[in-house]
């Protein structure tokens, strides 16, 4: 079996660290390059000792001397919108765990592999229990009036809230049709109410010693159901990015989220 040719965008970040670590371990995947803002070398040392590839800042340079299948992204979201609309003129495949990124960019993203005949698998959350949660809490959605989010990370995280806590709220409001209630006399909520999203109030918290934990509370008349999610490590991504990466080759377009890989 060929082995699918990787380059990482974003490489000396803590996610593009992890990936670069999981791909020395891909019998079937091979990473031949590496891009960060930060490269102050020409190459970068692999972590499992079998050598070096080549590492810039120059995407266009790195994807045109390495001739990858996939660019796996875990920049910054002011970093991928570039690199996507270079990547896409090289008909190069896009695995995107960056969040921050808009319906706009997720919209050009979408008209860019399109146009140039190529795939994309853009994900809030590549942690395979985090997209069950999601999925579950889409059905459960169905039957409670009212739902609140609260999702805690680290402090070093740029956005909030999270992109899985923005996808949950609005995946949940789509599954049953509407908005959901918000508490009587709360009107337009005040910002200690935490920011409502299709009638979700999401409350973000930023703490050292958190990594990526998610719980949604759902509520009705004399019960209440919780759904958590708690990940207290990056290794729990790269299943889920390794899947994307094996399976963004034999698509054509883009695929938004996990769940259809998986066919939930």
């Amino acid at each position: 079996m060929k082995r699918v040719k990787v380059v990482v965008h974003g490489a000396s970040g803590r996610m593009g660290q992890q990936v670069v670590s999981a791909l020395c371990h891909e019998p079937n995947m091979q990473i031949v390059g590496a891009v960060d803002i930060k490269a102050a070398q020409d190459s970068l040392p692999l972590p499992d000792g079998s050598g070096t590839v080549p590492f810039s800042t120059d995407l266009d340079y790195i994807l045109t001397s390495c001739q990858p299948d996939v660019l796996v992204d875990f920049s910054t979201a002011q970093a991928t919108m570039p690199a996507v609309r270079i990547a896409t003129e090289h008909r190069v495949n896009l695995v995107i765990g960056t969040t921050g990124l808009t319906a706009d960019n997720i919209k050009e993203i979408e008209n860019l592999v399109k146009a140039h005949r190529i795939g994309a698998v853009v994900a809030p959350n590549f942690a395979l229990g985090a997209v069950l949660m999601m999925h579950l809490a889409k059905i459960a959605g169905k039957f409670f009036d009212y739902s609140e989010i609260i999702e805690l990370h680290h402090e070093r995280k740029i956005d909030a809230p999270s992109g899985t806590a923005l996808t949950t709220a609005r995946a949940m409001a789509a599954a049953r049709g509407k908005p959901f209630r918000q508490p009587s006399g709360q009107g337009e909520a005040p910002v200690s109410r935490g920011q409502s999203v299709e009638g979700i109030a999401i409350h973000s918290v930023r703490l050292p010693g958190q990594m990526a934990h998610q719980e949604v509370i759902l509520g009705g008349d004399g019960q209440t159901l919780r759904i958590r999610h708690d990940q207290i490590s990056r290794e729990a991504f790269m299943p889920g990015v390794m899947l994307a990466i094996k399976e963004v080759v034999k698509h054509k377009g883009l695929i938004f989220g996990l769940d259809t890989l998986l066919g939930l």
